[in-house]
């Protein structure tokens, strides 16, 4: 089950520009309040998601179709 927590977790990642920004300001936190939602994460899984390259993602996220991306409207506030 939790390989695809990890896969749920990456492609929010990359898709959810909210997301991105909330889950950069506080990897561990983010990982954290999704365990507590009842996501299942082990520590190792943890430990990779944790220390994802910010530039990686970021180009990964920037080269999807926006038609699969989810826009934050809020500008970063929430």
């Amino acid at each position: 089950m939790s390989q695809h927590n990890v896969e749920r977790i990456l492609g929010r990642l990359v898709s959810d520009e909210g997301y991105r920004r909330r889950y950069w300001r506080d990897p561990a936190a983010a990982l954290a309040a999704f365990v507590a939602a009842g996501g299942e994460l082990n520590p190792c899984e943890r430990r990779a998601l944790a220390a994802l390259g910010r530039d990686d993602v970021e180009r990964f996220a920037a080269a999807l179709d926006p038609c699969i991306q989810k826009s934050d409207l809020n500008g970063g506030l929430s």
